[in-house]
């Protein structure tokens, strides 16, 4: 279940659900069901449950829970922030079928044991204000632990924004497929563990659907990861190549290429300055040491076919050089990485790497945040989609670049040109430490040296990135990712070559 729907994918998956004879009170029976059983799996019998039930249907959805949970043996309380008449439709039936008083206000849920944040669902637009601001508050002051229906109120499902406030879930039960705003900060913040109920809602329509956001993972990329084979040779995985900079920044570049031969890449080479020859050469065992001044003598390199990736930029420099080394690598049949340096030596003269870029469609641009806004800004600047969400950002991107796009952060997005997009969860905070953008880099040149296409070498890489911190724990610094990927590997492996 790797695909993420908008509010309106998901909105149109219902339509089609219910078209084809499935009611919509029928899905929303399943939805509440499904969350009074993520209640009773955690909270025993008897216990007190408050439900605050919005007019919509994500409150039709809390009715529906409170009364699946009363019939269980739990003591309910349903506290309807909003006018009763605006129930409407099949929320209006799952709210007379519940046949018990509703509380006025949210003055008491500091009495329950477990409350359900039926207010708002994934389709919030709007900030939140007035008394449904105030239930917010009530929820998150009360002292008990939340579980929110589809999305905590408060936070967009398709942009992960809070809108004004937003419920802080310890659970979230959502439907059928995630929303990008449970992976997107900060509405992932406010999640909790997320749990997909299917609610009857069949798979197939995600075939008229055609979702292009995915959960990033081993589903999306895996058939096309390369697994060694006792065919295999070190020439046949490929040649890696990272530029490194000078004497006094070479450890940035040095990081790179260890972390593409640890990443499989057959090869790996550091076109190193002659100033910094003998620091790359000392402080290099697999890696492999070439001589390299001027841009002349990195296209000579380059004309030999079997250096196919290249990754520039971590400790490059800033400036023309760079500039000039990197427009070298677009230009020829390379895969290219460019990363760090090489994206900000080109702030003010994007149209020059765009053009570049136009001409090589298997580039991979690595930046964060401040790097993005140098890049993208002036382009972005009139596209309010972009401004509001970090995934259509990242799309956006990728679509004027003509490359695909790693937009880093906790919550990375990777886009592609084509509009396919992956947002990547399981990174651990510690690993925001000087240096692992650069193992990043470096192990994605090693993956595109070994033939994987642009996207998922990519994505994969953001993934296997994260979990080679998480196994290396806090305190990790860059030096321990590299090594780590082994055992990420030997699961991996594992994993896709299980029939």
């Amino acid at each position: 279940m790797l695909e993420l729907l908008t509010n309106a994918e998901m909105s149109e998956a219902d339509r089609r659900t219910i078209a084809s004879g499935i009611s919509g009170q029928s899905l929303m029976e399943n939805a509440g069901a499904a969350v009074a059983d993520a209640v009773m799996a955690r909270h025993p019998r008897g216990s007190r449950v408050a439900v605050v039930a919005g007019a919509g249907n994500n409150g039709g959805d809390g009715f529906v829970a409170a009364r699946h949970l009363r019939q269980a043996g739990y003591r309910l309380t349903v506290h309807l922030i909003g006018r009763p008449e605006a129930i409407k439709g099949d929320a209006a039936e799952a709210a007379r079928q519940w046949q018990e008083p509703l509380a006025t206000g949210v003055a008491d849920l500091k009495g329950a044991d477990v409350i359900i944040d039926a207010l708002f669902g994934a389709g919030l637009d709007r900030p939140v204000a007035g008394e449904a601001l105030a239930a917010i508050a009530a929820m998150n002051g009360a002292g008990a632990p939340v579980v929110a229906v589809d999305l905590p109120s408060g936070v967009n499902g398709t942009t992960g924004a809070v809108l004004g406030g937003a419920v802080n879930a310890s659970r979230t039960v959502t439907f059928f497929r995630k929303k990008p705003g449970h992976l997107l900060l900060p509405g992932r913040s406010h999640c909790g563990t997320v749990e997909v109920a299917q609610i009857g809602i069949p798979a197939d329509v995600l075939a008229i659907i055609r979702p292009a956001a995915f959960e990033n993972g081993p589903a999306l990329w895996g058939d096309k990861f390369p697994i060694p084979t006792a065919q295999g040779h070190k020439y046949s995985r490929g040649h890696a190549v990272v530029v490194s900079g000078g004497r006094a920044h070479t450890g940035a570049a040095r990081l790179a290429a260890t972390a593409a031969l640890r990443g499989g890449a057959g090869l790996v080479t550091l076109a190193t300055p002659r100033e910094a020859l003998d620091i790359n050469a000392a402080a290099s065992l697999a890696v492999m040491v070439r001589p390299i001044d001027a841009a002349a003598e990195f296209d000579a390199m380059l004309a030999d076919p079997r250096f196919n990736a290249v990754a520039i930029g971590p400790g490059a420099g800033v400036g023309e050089h760079t500039r000039e080394m990197a427009l070298t690598a677009l230009a020829g049949p390379c895969r290219v990485v460019l990363d760090a340096d090489a994206l900000t030596s080109f702030a003010g003269q994007t149209e020059e790497l765009f053009a570049a870029l136009a001409k090589n469609r298997n580039a991979v641009l690595t930046p964060h945040s401040g790097e993005f806004r140098r890049l993208f800004d002036k382009s972005l600047e009139s596209d309010p989609a972009a401004a509001a969400s970090k995934l259509a950002a990242a799309r956006a991107a990728a679509s004027i670049a003509g490359a695909v796009v790693v937009y880093k952060g906790a919550d990375t997005v990777i886009a592609a040109p084509d509009g396919r997009a992956a947002i990547n969860a399981n990174a651990p905070p510690w690993l925001a430490t000087a240096g692992t953008g650069d193992v990043l880099a470096g192990l994605i040149a090693g993956l595109l040296a070994q033939g994987m296409p642009s996207f998922e070498a990519a994505a994969a890489a953001v993934w296997i990135h994260g979990e080679a911190a998480a196994a290396a724990g806090p305190g990790m610094i860059s030096e321990d990712l590299a090594p780590r990927f082994g055992e990420v590997y030997r699961r991996l492996f594992a994993e896709l070559s299980d029939p």
